[in-house]
């Protein structure tokens, strides 16, 4: 593996780094405090590449590798968390969901939209008695002649207000437990179906997550996604690939708690002398920006598997565990670093720390992680 990025990965990262810091960086706790997504942030990222970032380019896609998409995801959260978190469940979840197991029409349908920012995607599996336990789903899809009708609802999904496209799990042979759930494309406007209750969230507040609500509705048969009752099997390598983009969405947030903390360090003054020359500080600093290099490495060898065509199912948990954990640590000593400055919404580390606690429950508890670990461990 080779650790020094390329000029056309620097180049990427300055090219994120611009539109972050134009764009979005003015805007960020304007659109926390009204928990307004800037849909039209969304669309420029579709011009610029980024939602069609994993994507081959004969479907509207950039063509760029994980680490490529390691990279954009951590530069856009290190502005604002929650749009990254938005765009990695539109790419890694929705889109590359059609991606890996759709048939060519409906990538041929989707792709191309979802990867431009004409269309939004989702991504639906939880529901409220099924988080971590998927095979509680309750949401259930019954075929009826040449429409798949659903019934159910769906807690916690990302993008549940914006999204023009959903992916579904719904369990269509319950006798099956897991390998009766089923993957169905629904999308907006579908008679039946509804987005709930938005939720009013302690951080990652302009991205939207909500309910999905199904009362007898019908989609056409052609919106299942590959194989009947493998639906959770396929999600399983989605999140393989989703865990990759969380763990760079950890990295970015970390990042720029720790860009913000050095800052501060270097300007506030106590004891007549600043609080960088403190060797309290500095110890701090210095584990913050050791930790964030170590999280970026198992992120980025995660991704370069994953380009390479190998398994990643251990490697990515590794890099999602430990990258949002250190999310939090770094997040927590930046408000520490800020002293009373921190708790407050003048200054940027406030709402890293509200937002990186997000990183260790969404797709994988950091427990079902060491679960997942654990058993590729045993496995050897």
């Amino acid at each position: 593996m080779d650790f020094g990025f390329t000029e056309e990965h620097h180049q990427l990262r300055k090219t994120i780094r611009a539109f972050t810091d134009a764009e979005m960086l003015p805007h960020v706790m304007e659109w926390d405090e009204s928990q307004h997504f800037p849909v039209e942030i969304f669309r420029k990222l579709g011009e610029l590449g980024v939602l069609g970032a994993v994507f081959p380019e004969d479907l509207g896609g950039s063509g760029y590798s994980y680490v490529d998409y390691s990279i954009l995801v951590e530069e856009l959260a290190r502005v604002d968390p929650s749009i990254a978190l938005s765009v990695a469940a539109h790419i890694s979840l929705c889109s590359n969901h059609i991606y890996l197991a759709g048939d060519d029409a409906q990538r041929q349908k989707y792709i191309p939209k979802l990867a431009s920012g004409e269309l939004i995607g989702a991504w639906a599996l939880t529901e409220p008695e099924s988080g971590s336990d998927a095979g509680g789903t309750r949401t259930a899809a019954i075929r009826q002649g040449d429409c798949w009708v659903l019934n159910g609802s769906k807690t916690f999904i990302t993008n549940a207000h914006i999204a023009d496209v959903f992916v579904i799990m719904a369990m269509t042979d319950r006798a099956q437990a897991t390998h009766g759930i089923s993957a169905i494309i629904v999308e907006k406007n579908t008679p039946g179906f509804r987005a709930g209750k938005k939720e009013n969230k302690l951080g990652m507040r302009c991205s939207p997550t909500g309910e999905l609500i199904f009362t007898d509705c019908r989609v056409p048969a052609l919106n299942l996604i590959g194989k009947q009752g493998e639906g959770f099997i396929d999600s399983l390598r989605v999140l393989d690939g989703g865990r990759i983009s969380i763990a760079a969405l950890s990295v970015g947030i970390a990042q720029g708690a720790y860009e913000a903390s050095l800052k501060y360090s270097k300007q506030r003054k106590q004891f007549g002398r600043f609080i960088s020359e403190f060797q309290a500080i500095q110890n701090k600093l210095a584990d913050m920006a050791t930790e964030i290099d170590a999280a970026r490495l198992l992120t980025l060898r995660a991704a370069w598997l994953k380009d390479s065509g190998a398994p990643v199912n251990k490697e990515s948990s590794m890099a999602k565990l430990y990258s949002s954990e250190v999310a939090v640590r770094v997040a927590n000593e930046a408000v520490q670093i800020h002293g009373g400055y921190g708790f407050i919404k003048d200054y940027p580390v406030e709402k890293f720390y509200r937002d990186a606690k997000l990183c260790t429950i969404g797709e994988g508890t950091s427990e079902i992680q060491r679960m997942v670990i654990a058993r590729q461990l045993l496995k050897s």
